[in-house]
């Protein structure tokens, strides 16, 4: 189990955990993470790294991406 932000572009991961204060969890799952669904990194652009999940891609600071583990 890793975070996000580490697994790499092109790298695809079942989501296994959602870390951080309950805010960050609502706002994360709001956005389409939730725990057993998969995602791909699409890009990594210095601070935001961009994100593939269901059929959308989404954009998420490094903060973000660290309480997101596949």
């Amino acid at each position: 189990m890793m975070p996000l932000s580490m697994i790499g572009i092109g790298n695809s991961g079942k989501i296994l955990k959602i870390s951080g204060s309950g805010e960050i969890r609502r706002f994360l799952k709001n956005l389409g993470f939730i725990e057993g669904r998969e995602v791909t990194v699409l890009s990594d652009l210095g601070g935001d790294v961009i994100v593939g999940v269901l059929d959308s891609r989404v954009a998420i600071n490094r903060d973000m991406a660290r309480h997101i583990y596949v």
